[in-house]
């Protein structure tokens, strides 16, 4: 390394170098973290039926327990962007872990309704602090050119993580009963969080943001490359106005950055109302189109199954218009999720729409966290982030309360997906919208280096 090179800026180190194992490790970690996530989030929808038969409830009552975690999830979100900011990632990522890990192994001893709404909210705090943290962590660690890549290839681990759920359900409720499936939910993520303790790495903008000391972020960086060990001094190559000390909220909701915040903020709640809405309530309604209950619980399984394809949607991201990528996604949701609704009567063209369906949803809503996090600078980042979630996570809330509403006004199957397909169209709108108040081509490269 030249003299000219012992002053170097962080992120065009991390540009300059060869995506290290250290990183991969730090990505391994991070997907860890959200599959568990996304296995521990969609639980209640696949042991639903059970707990109807077990208690001897009504479908209406399901509504709070289904959602209850939802609430939690969105304070968590909100609560943990501003905390991370101030306080690391590796911090609070990790303390999520444990927080959502003990509360789902808890709520496996239920004895009540209300116990499991209670310990479901809890569980959902967890949830919450841990995705946005998780996206936030390792988009800092990226190169530029492959974020989007990268961020949502880690973020596949979500719906990966809720269809793998579906199908250890299926098999493990005749086994073991459906409070094995939480059991796991919690062992797993215990496990986890020492794993976290032990090897996960503060992110090493936040800590050249933060002012920390050389030695510490010489560290960290010699662990990417061994170039780093003569580095003398070290930039954040952000613009000083935005440098200045600002709070995480203040940064996302300033003028610059307010427009695109809010169509984030309704992009990500409609998606999530479609999600939550299917993934909650498809086995059930299935079962009401007169499929056997396993059967059912495997078709719903296909849905989440499909948000691997957001490895192709980032690798579009990081090369054409991003937000009019993930609008494409979100007007063909629209559709085929409509289509759902039209195959009742054909078990093959009903597994086919449902996976084709989940295929374009996921793929969209999984792109959504690396938009938001090259949107905002690093001062703002995990805010920006964790509020899309948080705000988006009330979306699930409705989701999970709309396809409720509509079985008490006894709307038929093929109207009830009619209805939910509505979102998609209201995301993409937002998307569209952020875009022509960006005024910019929707690449992430040059927003992720403000």
């Amino acid at each position: 390394m030249s003299s000219k090179q012992h002053r170097v800026n962080v992120q065009t180190f991390l540009d300059d170098h060869p995506f290290s194992p250290f990183q991969w490790l730090v990505f391994a970690m991070c997907f860890i973290v959200v599959l568990l996530d996304g296995f521990d989030t969609a639980a209640i929808g696949y042991i639903a039926p059970s707990l109807l038969g077990e208690w001897g409830i009504q479908k209406s009552a399901l509504a709070p327990v289904l959602s209850a975690a939802l609430f939690g999830l969105a304070a968590g979100a909100l609560a943990s962007g501003p905390l991370a900011d101030r306080f690391g990632r590796r911090l609070v990522l990790t303390a999520s872990v444990f927080v959502f890990g003990a509360a789902s192994l808890a709520s496996a001893w239920s004895g009540s309704l209300q116990t499991l709404v209670e310990l479901r909210f809890v569980t959902g705090l967890g949830l919450g602090a841990a995705m946005p943290n998780a996206v936030t962590l390792i988009s800092e660690f990226c190169p530029e050119k492959k974020r989007a890549l990268i961020t949502n290839a880690m973020f596949c681990g979500f719906p990966l993580g809720a269809a793998f759920g579906g199908f250890l359900a299926a098999w493990m409720i005749p086994h073991f009963g459906w409070r094995s499936v939480l059991v796991l939910g919690g062992i797993a993520p215990l496990l986890l969080g020492a794993l976290l303790l032990w090897k996960l790495p503060e992110s090493v903008r936040y800590l050249v943001a933060k002012r920390r000391g050389a030695n510490d972020i010489k560290r960290v960086l010699s662990r990417v490359h061994a170039d780093a060990r003569v580095i003398e001094s070290i930039d954040m190559g952000e613009s000083a106005s935005q440098a200045k000390p600002q709070s995480g909220l203040g940064v996302v909701l300033s003028k610059r950055y307010v427009t695109g915040t809010v169509m984030l903020w309704l992009a990500y709640f409609m998606g999530l109302v479609i999600f939550y809405a299917l993934i909650n309530w498809m086995p059930i309604l299935f079962r009401e189109a007169g499929l056997q209950p396993g059967t059912a619980t495997l078709i719903a399984a296909l849905f989440p199954l499909g948000g691997v394809g957001a490895v192709f949607f980032g690798w579009l991201m990081d090369r054409y218009n991003a937000n009019l990528i993930i609008a494409a996604g979100y007007l063909l949701t629209a559709a085929t999720v409509w289509l759902i609704g039209q195959s009742a009567g054909n078990l093959g063209t009903l597994m086919a729409a449902v996976f084709v369906a989940g295929t374009v949803m996921n793929t969209a809503q999984s792109s959504m966290p690396a938009l938001a996090a090259a949107y905002y600078p690093t001062a703002g980042r995990a805010t920006g982030v964790s509020w899309m979630l948080g705000i988006g996570r009330f979306g699930g809330i409705a989701g999970s309360f709309l396809v409720a509403e509509l079985s008490v006004r006894h709307l038929a199957f093929g109207e009830i997906f009619t209805v939910v397909a509505v979102p998609a169209l209201i995301a993409t709108v937002a998307l569209l919208v952020k875009q022509g108040s960006s005024g910019s081509s929707g690449r992430l490269q040059p927003a992720a280096a403000h």
